[in-house]
């Protein structure tokens, strides 16, 4: 299945997860398999974050495409940069808070257990 970008929805999201700003998700896939619950570009303005929230019963995974990130993982605070991943796993956390100059664009996946 070929995905055209003129065709990807954009969905708002508000304080997502309690984070600061509004994420744009780009849904790269109108229809996902059944072990996917999400494929998107996800893009934060500066000072917009992600907010901190645990995963249960399925694995997120971030690849980091544009901006600088400070991510929380578990109770690591870290910056992530261009090229950089994140994987969390069932029963850990994370935020996500772009702190650059420009946007904040990464590939999420939520992959169900």
């Amino acid at each position: 299945m070929i995905s055209r970008h003129a065709d990807m929805p954009i969905t708002a999201k508000p304080n997502m997860r309690g984070g600061d700003g509004t994420a744009h998700l780009t849904a790269i896939f109108p229809v996902l398999p059944a072990h996917a619950r999400l494929f998107s570009v996800i893009e934060l303005q500066p000072g917009e974050s992600i907010g901190y929230h645990v995963h249960e019963n399925e694995t997120e995974m971030f690849y980091f495409m544009e901006g600088t990130a400070q991510v929380q993982d578990d109770e690591e605070t870290c910056v992530l940069h261009p090229g950089d991943a994140l994987s969390t796993p069932s029963g850990h956390g994370h935020s996500v808070r772009n702190t650059g100059d420009g946007p904040l664009r990464f590939v999420a996946a939520i992959i169900l257990d």
